[in-house]
């Protein structure tokens, strides 16, 4: 399949890009010793409300609640798209939304490096031949831009979340396995089982060429069994971990199941080779109620994956918790205490486990219940870097125009997916197959978002979005937010009190102090008292289109109060 290396393809091929940094080193980091989280929350009030339907007040604070958590940043028409509907409606249409499959990514980098198969520029590469090590890397930052337009373009729907979520807990590594095409038929599978039925998920994982090369179960055969898959799959993709639970003899068992599966990275398919196939019987531990899988030969020896889902899926309480705990602190919160368990994690695996396995159904109860909605359950999640970056563009309505050049269209989107990937959030791509450390590594899971590397380079992308510089992409495009637009998609932009509340609502996860709104306001003043200097200000402005003095006195004060507001830590949280 060819391998490549990263640091030395982008500072070759990309010289507009700044050389990499040293890697950062949280361990090594004083900031983090100092303030950070080590050990779990002792004595902090937490929510006691359980899953009975939510009947309380549904406003706007709910609504945007369910908007930031479900979807990437949340903007005025997301809102209105909400109106008339109650809150379960509203749960509704965004579980149950089917959006329309996005087109595949395209060959963008014909002018920089012609495609050795021969796909033309704006084609789709996603069936070609492997080619070689360097149009794979342009694949893969194709897959990156991809991704990052499905996510910053998406319709009223959980799905691009979900894909998130899925590429989390059932993660490979694009920069491991080295195949693009094979990451796109793997985020393919992602869409399609994003809110299906998981244990079928589970399967076509097991069979999946991008997990059965990312962990060895290509090069598991009955002469020397890897034990790669067979242990995640029961560790981090069904049962979880625990002394008492499986054991080392159920690894090897389960190994020896899955021997025989291959797959072609001509024909991006797999197969089962009978002929490398273990057929004798394979016994489990006490865990599993001492079951004997029965060895089959010949075409049937693939049968016995099913055996073995049915085996570890009639461990049906253990893996309907796991599964929960991981949407539980993706969605709603890191720290799962005894009540949280008892009343939570434990209400919905018995949904999962009444519905078959179907995703939905547990969704629907989380997001409609009284616990979601509690006020010390909003406003208290470290946004992600992809929460962070696109959900800022999706609230402010800043969009990447589609009448760009493909090369830059394509590179403004991969940009977004770099800054990601140096703020610890790196897509396709987590460190390890447990995913990222923020969603499983105790005691700070999701405070490992912000630290000394991090945060400055969070709050360096918004000062350069907001300003007239812009997100750099290349000398010929800048990635910036249009702040007039913006404030227009706003009900009252002509009244600076009106303003600067919606944009606290919008963009910030907690109110602020009368105070602090003053503050902001004053600066759409200028320093003045009386509101009407920014209600002229932005009248002459509309009145007067085309009057570059009129637009830029506006534009000036909108830009120094984001860039202000922007700064303010509330805008870390959702």
């Amino acid at each position: 399949m060819g391998d490549y290396n990263r640091k030395e393809f982008i500072n070759a091929f990309m010289p507009d890009r700044k050389k990499e940094p040293a890697p950062y080193d949280i361990n090594k980091d004083e900031l983090v010793k100092k303030y950070g989280n080590h050990s779990l929350p002792l004595k902090v009030k937490r929510s006691r409300a359980g899953l009975s339907q939510y009947t309380g007040t549904w406003g706007n604070t709910q609504k945007i609640h369910l908007l930031r958590r479900l979807m990437f940043g949340a903007k005025p028409s997301d809102l209105a798209a909400l109106s008339g509907l109650t809150m379960s409606q509203a749960v509704d249409l965004l579980i149950n939304a089917v959006p329309p499959t996005p087109a595949p990514p395209v060959n963008f980098y014909e002018a920089t490096y012609a495609d050795p198969n021969g796909i033309p520029l704006g084609s789709t590469w996603i069936n070609a031949p492997y080619g070689d090590g360097t149009v794979n890397y342009y694949r893969y930052l194709s897959i990156r831009g991809w991704w990052m337009n499905n996510i910053l373009n998406q319709t009223m729907s959980i799905q691009e979340k979900m894909i998130v979520f899925w590429s989390n807990s059932l993660a490979t590594e694009a920069n491991v396995v080295g195949d693009s095409r094979l990451q796109y038929k793997y985020m393919d599978l992602l869409r399609t089982y994003a809110l299906g039925n998981y244990k079928q998920f589970v399967k076509a994982m097991t069979k999946e060429p991008m997990m059965l090369f990312y962990l060895n179960g290509h090069y598991n055969i009955k002469n020397s069994p890897d034990e790669n898959y067979a242990r995640e799959l029961q560790e981090l993709f069904t049962i979880g971990k625990g002394t008492t639970l499986w054991n080392e003899d159920d690894v090897k068992a389960a190994a020896k199941v899955l021997t025989g599966f291959r797959a072609n990275t001509t024909t991006l398919t797999t197969s089962f080779d009978s002929t490398k196939h273990e057929t004798a019987n394979k016994t489990f531990s006490a865990f599993y109620n001492n079951t004997v899988i029965t060895g089959q030969s010949g075409a049937a020896g693939e049968n016995e994956l099913d055996d073995l889902l049915n085996m570890i899926f009639a461990k049906d309480t253990y893996v309907a918790k796991h599964i929960c705990r991981k949407i539980y602190r993706f969605f709603v919160y890191y720290d799962i205490d005894a009540n949280i368990e008892s009343t939570i994690i434990s209400g919905l695996a018995q949904t999962f486990i009444n519905n078959n396995w179907d995703i939905k159904p547990v969704l629907l109860q989380l997001f409609k219940s009284d616990h979601f909605y509690d006020a010390l359950t909003m406003d208290c999640y470290i946004r992600t870097p992809m929460d962070y970056y696109l959900g800022l563009m999706r609230s402010t309505g800043t969009q990447i125009p589609g009448t760009l050049p493909i090369d830059e269209f394509y590179a403004a989107h991969y940009t977004l997916a770099y800054l990601c990937e140096v703020t610890g959030m790196d897509p396709g791509s987590p460190p390890s197959v447990s995913g990222w450390p923020a969603f499983y590594q105790a005691p700070q899971f999701h405070q490992m978002w912000i630290n000394s590397d991090t945060l400055p380079k969070r709050m360096k992308y918004t000062d350069a979005l907001i300003s007239n510089y812009g997100i750099y992409v290349n000398s010929n495009y800048q990635i910036k937010c249009d702040v007039l637009q913006f404030a227009q998609t706003l009900s009252t932009p002509s009244d600076p009190v009106a303003l600067v509340d919606q944009c606290v609502f919008y963009l910030l996860a907690i109110g602020l102090s009368q105070s602090l709104k003053d503050y902001y306001k004053s600066i759409l003043l200028s320093g003045q008292t009386a509101n009407y200097y920014w209600t002229n200000a932005w009248n002459d402005y509309i009145n007067n289109p085309g009057n570059a003095t009129y637009e830029g006195i506006v534009r000036t004060r909108l830009q120094l109060m984001l860039l202000e507001m922007l700064r303010m830590a509330e805008h870390q949280l959702c």
